[in-house]
């Protein structure tokens, strides 16, 4: 479980840097007319990719302290389910109302609001992969 725990949220934390260093910024490079179809594949194709990582990671992070080995400690477990449930937020709350919007049309303010408040996740990913690891 520990494994599996740690992979599914490594993964997530190479796939966030990814959509936020070089894949949002490129959104504005698509162009107003193409943009509408392209974030529409956009997102149908990124839920393939992260949905059955974020699964994974979802259901072993609860299991992780649930169900705390031992030698793990409880606190990280805790703190790693609060992280998570701070990304979860901040992906209901403010990336797919982003992305909703943008599937209707290119909007220059949306887009930075879509990059900037992403951080939340970035970062929030970047410490659960240093706390998975802390686990092992």
């Amino acid at each position: 479980m520990l494994l599996l725990h740690a992979g599914a949220t490594l993964a997530m934390v190479g796939l966030i840097w990814f959509v936020q260093v070089v894949h949002y910024p490129l959104f504005r490079r698509v162009g107003t007319t193409a943009f509408v179809a392209y974030e529409n594949e956009h997102t149908r194709r990124t839920a393939w990719v992260v949905g059955p990582f974020m699964a994974v990671e979802g259901v072993t992070a609860l299991l992780l302290f649930g169900f705390t080995p031992d030698g793990v400690s409880r606190p990280a477990a805790f703190a790693g389910l609060v992280a998570l449930a701070v990304i979860h937020g901040s992906t209901v709350f403010l990336q797919v109302p982003a992305h909703r919007s943008l599937s209707a049309a290119w909007d220059e303010q949306v887009a930075k609001r879509l990059v900037s408040t992403n951080w939340i996740r970035t970062i929030g990913w970047s410490a659960r992969g240093l706390l998975a690891l802390a686990i092992l």
